[in-house]
Formats: structure tokens, C-alpha cells, sequence
């Protein structure tokens, strides 16, 4: 079809935008070009004439291909290889079974070495969870929630931050101050939410930047005035060798009875100081006797 326009450059646009192709895909002969007058002026239109060209016996024997490509780099990871392989990278002795619970997906690992499977307080877990939630999540419209536990780890932990939310609840409560939990996951995080969602005492929020993020347990009675009690902190000095107060006057600290500071000094500590025979008014010869 011909086009005619002031210039050249017009002519072909027009004709690509009505024909609805590219410019590789169009062939294009210039009929007629405008002259140049006197002064400069131009006289008369560009008329350009575009096709679109014939796909040719080679370019059709290669466009399969390039769709068998297409498919290859659309293909979905499949999650449960994925985690077997990075086990089986680490030297990890391990099958993963996948099963569904509702609408997530359950990857459990089993294997002999299952402390390093779950790591410290489920370090590793959770990040073996988040290789296998994106793998499974590529190319994905809906969102597929991905679970990967071993030994019942998931469920025991779940029980274990119950446990501690209700605690920490009452004693928010008791206190009337903040209550900061240690740094958590994403995952324990919304446990703990969960837990306390119904509260009439507490209410709960999430402070702090990832990974160091933690949840704060707040009372409906706090005093304004108080600071936060950091439970993770404190939790692990009353625990300490099965003593609520281990810790609190071990070291430096106020001695309960007394009152006074105290200077970390134990009796152990004690030894003759160098160069004087005389220790707090005693005499090393009247200490030994």
C-alpha cells in the first residue's frame, strides 16, 4: 500500500502504525521524494509503498526452536529436588518427603543428623524454607506457601512460643512495661501475634529491622514512664543453672541483702599481693597460722 506524507520519515511511520508491524518485519520502497524549491521551500509529498514481508522456508523451520527455548526457560524448579540437592552439597545424608497440609506444601527431611538440619533454634530450616519458597513461587500468579520441617521441629517450636507468649503476657502485664522478645523470624514472629491476637490484657507490635526484627509484648495498663523489659535478656540470666535470681548478684551487681555494690570479687579471688606481707590489716604470717 502506498502512504504519502511531507516527508519520508512521516510516510513510513504512518504506514507501520496502519498496517500494524515493525520496521524489520515491512518492506519499503520510496516512490517519490519532495523537491526542494527556491529558498528552500519544499514542493510536493513523499509517497512510499510498504509490504510486510513473506517469512521465508528457513525463518519457519527456526520458529519452533525458538519456542522449544521459550519453554525450557519458563520451566518451574521443583522445590523438593532443590532442597535434596543443597543437602546433598552440604554432606548431608537425607530424603525429603513432600506432602500437603491444607494449602501449604510440607517438605520433611529425614535424616540421622537432624540437629544440623534444623540448626540454632531452626536457623538452617528456615533458610532451606526460603530457597524452596521462591523456587516454587517462580512464575507463579497465586502465592504457594512452603514448609520445611524435620522431626516435628515446626510443631514443638509452635508450642514452645505459645507457651512463652502467654507467660510473657502476664508478666507485661504484672510489670506494666513493654516486653521485648529476642530477634525472631518472620515465621515465630507471626506465632507469637497469633497467640496473643485475642488478648484483653496486651496488645503486640514488631520493632526493630530484619534480621535483628523482634516482637513487642505491650500492656493495656503500661505505665508511660517505665522502659521496656528485654525478655530475651533477662530470661536467660533467671534461667541461668535453674536459679530465678542466678545472675542477678553473681558478678557486678547490688547485693540483695546488703544493699551495696558490689565489685565482682569472690573468695576465690583472694591472693597475696606481691611485695607487702600485710592483706586488709592481717599479716600473711597471722593468716597462715
Amino acid at each position: 500500500m502506498q502512504y504519502t506524507a511531507k516527508t519520508i520519515e512521516e510516510a513510513i511511520k504512518e504506514g507501520l502504525a496502519d498496517l500494524g508491524i515493525a520496521e524489520t518485519e515491512a518492506q519499503i520502497e520510496v516512490i517519490s521524494e519532495p523537491v526542494k524549491g527556491l529558498f528552500g521551500r519544499v514542493k510536493g509529498n513523499a509517497v512510499v509503498e510498504i509490504t510486510k514481508k513473506e517469512c521465508s522456508a528457513k525463518e519457519v523451520a527456526s520458529k519452533p526452536e525458538k519456542k522449544e527455548k521459550t519453554k525450557k526457560c519458563a520451566k518451574v524448579i521443583d522445590e523438593k529436588e532443590l532442597v535434596s540437592k543443597i543437602l546433598e552439597y552440604l554432606g548431608v545424608e537425607a530424603t525429603v518427603e513432600q506432602t500437603t497440609n491444607g494449602e501449604q506444601e510440607v517438605l520433611n527431611v529425614v535424616s540421622e543428623n537432624s540437629s544440623f538440619i534444623i540448626g540454632y533454634r531452626g536457623e538452617v530450616l528456615d533458610a532451606l524454607q526460603t530457597i524452596a519458597s521462591a523456587a516454587a513461587n517462580v512464575k507463579n500468579d497465586v502465592y504457594k506457601k512452603v514448609v520445611v520441617d524435620c522431626e516435628g521441629y515446626r510443631e514443638k517450636r509452635e508450642e514452645t512460643l505459645v507457651k512463652l507468649a502467654h507467660r510473657l503476657e502476664e508478666k507485661a502485664n504484672e510489670i506494666r512495661r513493654d516486653v521485648q522478645l529476642e530477634p525472631m523470624c518472620a515465621f515465630e514472629r507471626r506465632i507469637i501475634h497469633t497467640a496473643l491476637a485475642d488478648s484483653q490484657i496486651v496488645t503486640t507490635k514488631s520493632d526493630g529491622k530484619e534480621p535483628e526484627r523482634f516482637v513487642v509484648i505491650v500492656p493495656n495498663n503500661r505505665d508511660e514512664f517505665s522502659k521496656p523489659y528485654n525478655a530475651g535478656r533477662n530470661e536467660r540470666k533467671d534461667n541461668k543453672k535453674g536459679s530465678k535470681n542466678y545472675g542477678r548478684n553473681n558478678g557486678k551487681g547490688r547485693d540483695r541483702k546488703s544493699g551495696f555494690k558490689k565489685s565482682g570479687f569472690t573468695e576465690s579471688k583472694r591472693v597475696a599481693p606481691s611485695g607487702f606481707g600485710t592483706y586488709l590489716g592481717n599479716s600473711l604470717k597471722d593468716k597462715n597460722n
